[in-house]
């Protein structure tokens, strides 16, 4: 039996319901004693089967799985909100006060799991309070958000302690100048998210203040986990550590002090038995040997458990043991996984929930997309134009899913009427281009330890890419220095001048795949580079009104996904043509992988595997999985010289 969504909210409203939270011996940090309105779930236009199990203690785990510390508070829970009026709000913080409405963090602010479920909120406060041990005292405090949308500024205990710019991103303020060992320490965080609001041109990915088809609702506030915990003086910062196929481990300890080389320990472990240990200095990169190592692959996801010591410090991790490359392979260029040819097959999967929006209800419910996919068959997603939790990375790591990954695009496909009339596109200015290149780093720098990710993906169907200045090399030859370990693709789509390592085609429905024909809003094929599919599919089917985004301008916009099929058996016909159209191409031609458009509905949009709620699969199980392991076999016979 399931709980009507009505009746769902109205037993959250009520009682309250809380998951079980990992806290700092087990006791969870005291919020603010407050007079704020009670927090509640809003009525969403569309709830989920986890809605009713977030609680107000939601996403307990720790965050940062490449890099754990045992002696940490998780601050995630019922915070204080208050609405900003302008950017001017953060030079009067309103220390001390009581903000007036209770908040859920980490959640959107335009999201019904957050309480607050209002559109244009451009400028917020968020305010909580938490005890720092008195055992913590000869230690630094360590700050830790997993991402704010879009510019935070932090004080703690009535001083500026820290700012971010970048809605994807995590970050760390050193806290321990202004905290209050053994008492309360009060934390307000003020946030600016312009979206695409007036002029400003930054990454948001689908974001816009104006919901359109394949637009979707935005996500302001603190969206991802929030945590304190304590290290000591010099204290590591960061863990850079890639495996190859060949047992070679390279690695970079980052410390705070950067100022010197302090002397590092990385001890590699396989079920608890140690396989190799190596000493050397931090801040520079080291290399050592991990002797016939088990390989990490999509049908055997094996990881290796890592703990680094550096003085004082102890962190674990982990790492998996393969190789991304690409070479030709019968004469055509293939990409490799550990040497060999991998056809890779997965879907766009944009991360959006309809009760959390950017913030999945719960891990459980974000990782079930991933399991529905790998049970299908699926061995690669597209993590499309999001960045999401490290748990996510974790996941696909130890289900075996490969992993593309997008910059989030800057603002899309706008344009602006200019003081003489004319209308122009909305692009980045040379300052704005410049920010980019900085997050665009940051992502990188962030995610490039997890071994699933076989993919960067700088620009997507043109999305802020300027087409006179040719951006994409430059951005194309920062990212392979950063990390020469993977492939990019940097025009997934669009606007392709011959950068990076794949010649990649969009089109709706049918493939076009390293084949001899093209549309004219793709590129021809150019067999220097890998063939790729990066989307199509896309054909769609609507469903019942409980399984709908309530939502009457995304209702009006459902005829314009790509196509629609008039029920679920013409549904999966439909697909089954397109994906033999494909397996066709791997036969015929140059194709070396797709994606399918997509995991789950989003809004307005129709054409998931799932519908946006999840509560309906629209797959036929045994054929999609008879049809995807055709691709695999197509790509194995091409490689085999067949």
């Amino acid at each position: 039996m399931r709980l009507d969504q009505s009746l769902v909210l109205g037993l959250l409203a009520t009682t309250g319901l809380a998951l079980p939270s990992r806290r700092d011996n087990g006791v969870a940090p005291k919020q603010l004693q407050v007079r704020s309105s009670k927090y509640a779930v809003k009525q969403p236009p569309l709830t989920t089967e986890w809605t009713g199990k977030v609680g107000t203690h939601p996403w307990p785990d720790y965050p940062r799985p490449q890099l754990q510390r045992s002696q940490w508070q998780n601050l995630n829970g019922v915070w204080q909100y208050q609405n900003a009026s302008s950017v001017d709000a953060v030079k009067s913080p309103p220390f001390g006060k009581d903000l007036g409405r209770e908040v859920l963090v980490p959640s959107c602010l335009e999201s019904g799991l957050s309480g607050i479920q209002e559109q244009n909120s451009l400028y917020s406060w968020f305010a909580t309070s938490f005890k720092v041990p008195s055992s913590w005292k000869d230690e630094h405090v360590l700050l830790h958000f997993g991402a704010v949308d879009y510019e935070a500024t932090v004080f703690v205990n009535g001083k500026q302690a820290g700012f971010h710019r970048g809605g994807y991103f995590r970050f760390s303020v050193d806290v321990t100048e202004f905290a209050k060992f053994g008492e309360e320490n009060e934390l307000l965080v003020f946030v600016h998210d312009p979206t695409d609001g007036g002029d400003h041109v930054i990454p948001i990915g689908k974001q816009t203040l104006n919901p359109n088809h394949i637009f979707y609702t935005p996500c302001s506030g603190i969206w991802q986990t929030v945590w304190v915990e304590t290290a000591p003086s010099d204290y590591i910062t960061s863990l850079d550590i890639t495996a190859d196929m060949h047992g070679e481990v390279n690695a970079t300890v980052h410390s705070s002090d950067t100022s010197k080389s302090s002397d590092v320990e990385v001890t590699v472990q396989d079920n608890g038995k140690e396989v190799a240990t190596h000493k050397s200095s931090s801040n520079k990169p080291f290399q050592f040997k991990v002797h016939s190592p088990k390989l990490w692959t999509p049908e055997s996801p094996k990881l290796y458990n890592v703990t680094v010591k550096m003085g004082d410090d102890k962190v674990t991790s982990y790492t998996g043991f393969r190789t991304i490359s690409k070479d030709k392979v019968d004469g055509v260029v293939r990409p490799l996984l550990n040497g060999k040819f991998i056809f890779m097959f997965g879907t766009l999967d944009q991360g959006y929930w309809p009760d959390g929006l950017y913030t999945a209800p719960t891990r459980e419910a974000m990782v079930y997309d991933l399991e529905v996919l790998k049970k299908l068959g699926f061995n690669m997603v597209r993590k499309h134009i999001k960045v999401e939790p490290e748990l996510f990375y974790r996941a696909c790591d130890e289900l075996g899913l490969l992993v593309i990954q997008d910059m989030p695009s800057l603002r899309p496909l706008q344009t602006k009427t200019l003081d003489n009339g004319t209308q122009v596109d909305v692009m980045p200015n040379p300052k704005q281009q410049v920010e980019f290149g900085r997050q665009l780093e940051l992502l990188v720098n962030q995610l490039k330890s997890f071994p699933s990710i076989a993919i960067w993906v700088v620009y997507n169907e043109g999305w802020g890419q300027l087409t006179n200045t040719y951006p994409e090399f430059g951005l194309t030859e920062r990212v392979k220095q950063l990390d020469p370990t993977r492939l990019v693709d940097s025009t997934s789509g669009w606007h392709d001048h011959g950068a990076g390592d794949f010649s990649n085609n969009h089109h709706y429905a049918n493939a076009q795949c390293g084949t001899p024909w093209y549309s004219t809003d793709s590129s021809p094929y150019d067999d220097s580079r890998i063939g790729f599919q990066g989307e199509f599919g896309g054909v769609g089917h609507n469903v019942s009104i409980e399984h709908l985004w309530n939502d009457q301008a995304a209702i009006n916009s459902i005829n314009e996904t790509y196509e629609m099929d008039a029920s679920i058996d013409v549904w999966n016909y439909r697909s089954h043509f397109l994906l033999n159209e494909l397996e066709d191409q791997v036969h015929k031609y140059a194709c070396s992988g797709g994606v399918w458009t997509q995991t789950t509905d989003v809004e307005g949009e129709l054409n998931g595997l799932m519908t946006y709620d999840r509560r309906v699969k629209r797959v036929d199980e045994k054929q999609w999985k008879d049809d995807i392991q055709a691709l695999y076999s197509a790509a194995a016979a091409r490689s085999n010289g067949s």
